[in-house]
This record gives structure tokens, C-alpha cells and sequence, in this order.
């Protein structure tokens, strides 16, 4: 029996079809290890055709590494990272950023995942003292995890703040291709051009079947990276399966059609939920996730029918995130449980 279609999380997809095809290619003879191969050239070069050839990109498996050490290539023990209170590296990687980078995060309340140029000013202070952390970093997630994006102009004010302070800017795109749809606009329209210096680039969530690239826009940033990358275990001797992956997802547009579905799959869930009364949709709809309060009575019943998460114990809140291979029966499939629920 197939395993249904929920909406708990875009990590429980599958893998698409070009992307499955396209690491089945390169599965033939020897092709030298460690990142030494024409296929990992090639994928580093689709990188370099968005975001220029200063950009340097390295590959590793997941998400929580790619943050982490991003973070640790740019800091020092001693140095802090301003990021918002529901942020990844805060909330959801174990201590990871403070274990390996030794650094102190700094998170700040928001009430939609969005931090601003007024959040960050409240950690400036102990600057050159030596009993307070220092302020390096200021970590953005694009789209936040409440599915919020930020605009360009949010990004390149707090970018221009950051840098005038000594400070770098950390992107976690875990979800980058569906705020790209969201906004219109290219990779590096809100990423390079608007002052990003260090992204992590996801693909997992979109897509692909593992595998995050670490993008520093400072080429000096990445001098000793691939130490750091080796000493986090995440130099993959058999790099050429990542590498195929983002060729493929790079090529044609892939990640576009993908985090498109995504993101209209999200708006049209929304859109049949919010005729449901006593569902309450809590923040706008941006990317692909859809936070709703629900009657707390219901929930339990209807994670067996279609699997989601409660994000907010407390006030009633879930989370429904759709994925590039959602389809409108499952939309109309988990409506229908809702609604017979609600009854």
C-alpha cells in the first residue's frame, strides 16, 4: 500500500523523478573521490553561473551542517550569532552551532520569524569588552520557519547594518527556492547583491534526496573551509551523488517548478481550510507552510488520517507544510477529514 501524502514536514517527499534518474547516471565506473571529479566541477560551476565566480560552494549532507559549519568558518569561541528565537540553529540542531562552532546564540522574539535592523541594535552592546560575547554574525532564514519571507530591502538593511558593525550576514535557504518563487526573483538578487556573505543552500526539502551546498561570497571566508568541512565529517568520499543531484536541480529550472507546486499547494490549502469554521489561519502564506489553529479536540484523530506536527502546544497551532509532490486530492482528501471532524 502507498504511504499517503501528509503534510508534516517536505522532508517526508520523495525524491523527484530527474533527480532519482540523475544520480542513477553517474552510477557507473571510477570517478575519483573526495569532490575530485568532473561531476562535482560541473555542479559547482551551475553554482557559479547563479551567484558569479567568486562564489565558492562546497557540499555537504544536511542542513544542520551546512549552518553549522558556515558559522564556525566565520566566528571565534568568543564571538556570538544574532539570530530570530524560532530560527533552525536555535530550535531544532541539539546545541549543534554552540558545540562545534563554541560560539553563543543570541536569539531574538519575533512574531513572524522576521528580525529587523531594531532587534539586532538590542544585542549591540559590550563591544571590546572582554566579559560579553562579540556580536560577528546575524543569521537570517529565507523563508522563515513561521513561512515568512524576507523582502530584498529587509535583507539589504540589515545587511548594511551588519557590516557597519563589524558583522557578517549567515543565510539558512534550507527553503531558499520557495522564497525565490515567492519573491520573484533570482537567487542572488536577495542573497549576494543584498549583502548575504555566507548561505546555506538547501535542496533537501525541495526535492532532492540529501545534500546542502555552503556558498561563501567572500572568497577569504572560505580559506580553511575545507578543513572545517573534513573536521565536521562531512567531506563525502562519494561526492559525485550530491554533486549529480544539484546538476540536475540547477538545470532547466527544476527547483522552480518544484518549490512553485510547493508554495500554490500551500495557498490552495489555506484557501479550502480558511472556509472551515473554527480553523483559523495564523500567518500569512508565503512559501509552502500553513500555520492554523485548530480545536485542540480534533487534532490527535486527524494526525492518523494525514500526519502533521502541533507547533504550539499551548495555543492550539499546527503546522502543514506541503511539498513539490503534493496533489489537490490530498488537499481535498484531508478538507474532507477536517471538515466531518468539525462537525
Amino acid at each position: 500500500m502507498e504511504n499517503p501524502r501528509g503534510f508534516a514536514s517536505d522532508n517526508n517527499a520523495g525524491v523527484h523523478p530527474l533527480i532519482m534518474d540523475a544520480i542513477s547516471k553517474v552510477n557507473t565506473g571510477h570517478v575519483v573521490g573526495y569532490g575530485d571529479d568532473k561531476y562535482t566541477k560541473d555542479a559547482i560551476n551551475k553554482f557559479k553561473e547563479l551567484f558569479g565566480d567568486e562564489a565558492q560552494v562546497f557540499f555537504v549532507f544536511i542542513g544542520t551542517a551546512a549552518n553549522v559549519l558556515g558559522l564556525t568558518a566565520a566566528t571565534r569561541s568568543w564571538n556570538s550569532v544574532i539570530c530570530a528565537e524560532t530560527s533552525h540553529i536555535h530550535e531544532d540542531e541539539c546545541g549543534a552551532p554552540e558545540k562545534y562552532a563554541g560560539c553563543k546564540l543570541l536569539p531574538l522574539h519575533t512574531t513572524d520569524g522576521k528580525i529587523n535592523v531594531n532587534d539586532i541594535r538590542s544585542q549591540m552592546y559590550g563591544i571590546g569588552f572582554e566579559h560579553h560575547s562579540q556580536p560577528k554574525i546575524v543569521s537570517l532564514t529565507q523563508s522563515t520557519e513561521l513561512g515568512i519571507v524576507y523582502t530584498v530591502d529587509e535583507i539589504r538593511k540589515i545587511a548594511d547594518y551588519a557590516h557597519k558593525n563589524n558583522m557578517l550576514v549567515h543565510m539558512d535557504g534550507a527553503r531558499i527556492a520557495n522564497a525565490a518563487v515567492h519573491l520573484g526573483l533570482e537567487f542572488r538578487e536577495f542573497t549576494i547583491d543584498a549583502g548575504v556573505d555566507i548561505l546555506s543552500f538547501g535542496g533537501t526539502k525541495n526535492g532532492m534526496m540529501y545534500g546542502e551546498a555552503v556558498v561563501f561570497f567572500q572568497p577569504d571566508l572560505a580559506e580553511n573551509f575545507k578543513y572545517i568541512r573534513k573536521q565536521g565529517m562531512q567531506l563525502a568520499s562519494k561526492m559525485r551523488f550530491i554533486a549529480a543531484q544539484f546538476e540536475a536541480y540547477l538545470t532547466d529550472r527544476l527547483w522552480y517548478k518544484n518549490a512553485k507546486h510547493a508554495n500554490d499547494m500551500a495557498q490552495l490549502l489555506a484557501t479550502e481550510v480558511e472556509k472551515i469554521p473554527g480553523i483559523t489561519i495564523m500567518h500569512k502564506v508565503e512559501s509552502n507552510g500553513v500555520f492554523a489553529s485548530v480545536p485542540r479536540k480534533i487534532i490527535s484523530e486527524l494526525q492518523q488520517e494525514y500526519f502533521f506536527y502541533v507547533w504550539d502546544e499551548k495555543t492550539s497551532v499546527v503546522r502543514w507544510m506541503t511539498s513539490f509532490d503534493t496533489k489537490k486530492e490530498d488537499i481535498s482528501g484531508f478538507t474532507s477529514v477536517l471538515r466531518k471532524l468539525l462537525k
